[in-house]
């Protein structure tokens, strides 16, 4: 109750955010693999640290422009020739995955610049809690529009036990995050956070069995040493 009024708008429309971000991003995992989707996801670092710079007023030195090169690089030479003719010929829909990817980068970039307003005079617990409520609520009305609310009993055990664990795992990476966000700069706190894409890219080869090819290692070199520029 003690939360001003625009620590609570920017809290709920973080969520929003967030929400629309998940949609966007589990429908390209749906239409892509693992290995190709989270590179283009992670390009919501660069959209975050522009916003930083430009919104909230934190300081960018050469090495952070340096890094925003080698993530964007490294993020084009992990995507194959036939995505990016097929996103330039029908952006609508010609990208497939490609299209949804993107858009999960876009409004998790909002999610984090929101975020970091909501929480600068809220206990980060405490936000996070508003905004888990935001995404809940969100999320359930868009399984009642598309009718699959009578889904959930079909979904098959083995995988509900993944889908619970991965609660789990959002649950506490959020709580680290918006702790971090709190107490840190968003242009420093959210590049360290995108270099999960190492544990995406390890399990998506060693248990997903996805096939990483030479120019899409070379790529993922070039995103974490920007990533690590940005932190640095």
């Amino acid at each position: 109750g003690a939360v001003d009024a625009r620590s609570l708008a920017c809290l709920i429309a973080s969520g929003l955010a967030t929400g629309a971000s998940w949609l966007c991003y589990f429908k390209a995992l749906q239409l892509g693999d693992v290995s190709r989707v989270t590179p283009v996801d992670k390009m919501s670092t660069v959209l975050t640290v522009i916003m930083a710079v430009a919104l909230l007023g934190e300081d960018l030195g050469a090495l952070g422009a340096l890094g925003l090169v080698l993530v964007t690089a490294g993020t084009l030479l992990m995507l194959r020739g036939e995505d990016l003719r097929a996103l330039a010929r029908s952006p609508a829909g010609g990208g497939g995955w490609l299209v949804y990817a993107i858009g999960s980068a876009v409004f998790a970039a909002l999610t984090a610049i929101l975020g970091k307003v909501g929480v600068t005079a809220v206990p980060s617990d405490l936000g996070t809690a508003i905004r888990t409520g935001v995404v809940l609520v969100m999320a359930w009305v868009m399984v009642g529009v598309t009718g699959r609310r009578g889904g959930a009993s079909g979904v098959p055990r083995g995988e509900v036990v993944w889908i619970l664990a991965s609660g789990v795992a959002t649950c506490a990476s959020w709580l680290c995050y918006f702790r971090a966000l709190q107490d840190g700069p968003a242009s420093v706190v959210v590049p360290v956070d995108k270099l999960s894409i190492l544990v995406s890219v390890a399990f998506s080869v060693l248990v997903l069995r996805e096939r990483v090819g030479a120019r899409a290692l070379v790529g993922l070199a070039v995103l974490v040493a920007g990533t690590v520029a940005l932190a640095v």
